[in-house]
């Protein structure tokens, strides 16, 4: 049974994708948010396999709410779903470790098959997205991909600016001076670096750059 937490906004478009979802008996919706915290606690509570979510929302939107999830509830899978196909808010949103993104426009059985691919571990994209995304990658003006053990991972330029850094032997406070920012938020930086690249620790980074040639 794959459990799967919705998170929207609308209670009205929650409870459609409900219906729908729980069509297939093999999926369950244990619960329903209207924003990302909100979600992260369901997520807590339940240890869903994959939550549907939605980018613009009050309080804590998508992208946020990706964050804190893939953070705090490392086993669960996270779909992006919305109506809008914003470049910004998928990079955003993959860099965080969104496991698929897709729009609302999808019928009901590319819906549950999503849901299950993701639950499988398979990542999954709006092709209309994905060429978006290539394009951007391809020209490493907003985001880079780095692979490792056979998955690739969209890395933003503050994160690079950050691996190069850490490759040329700069403490966390030499980092934060560098990039004006918190050595707080540095360190969070590198923590989310290193768990969307499955690596224990800094060095097997600073390795993996040289690998993939980042610096």
């Amino acid at each position: 049974m794959i459990k799967v937490v919705l998170v929207d906004d609308q209670p009205i478009f929650r409870e459609g994708i409900k219906k729908l979802l729980e069509q297939d008996k093999e999926i369950r919706v244990v619960g329903c948010a209207g924003n990302g915290r909100a979600a992260l606690k369901l997520c807590e509570q339940f240890l869903p396999h994959v939550v549907l979510m939605d980018v613009e929302m009050p309080i804590c939107d998508g992208v946020e709410g990706t964050r804190l999830i893939k953070t705090q509830c490392k086993n669960t899978k996270v779909i992006i779903l919305t109506v809008f196909n914003d470049d910004e808010k998928i990079q955003s949103a993959l860099n965080y470790g969104a496991d698929g993104y897709i729009l609302k426009d999808i019928d009901q059985e590319k819906l549950i098959l999503t849901v299950k691919g993701v639950a499988a571990g398979l990542g999954v994209m709006h092709k209309d997205t994905y060429n978006n995304v290539v394009k951007k990658a391809n020209s490493c003006s907003k985001i880079s991909i780095i692979e490792n053990k056979g998955l690739k991972v969209y890395l933003s330029d503050r994160e690079l600016s950050i691996i190069r850094l850490i490759v040329d032997g700069k403490s966390t406070n030499e980092m934060a001076q560098i990039v004006h920012l918190t050595e707080g938020s540095v360190r969070n930086i590198v923590s989310g670096i290193l768990k969307k690249l499955d690596l224990k620790d800094r060095t097997q980074l600073g390795i993996l750059a040289v690998k993939n040639d980042l610096v």
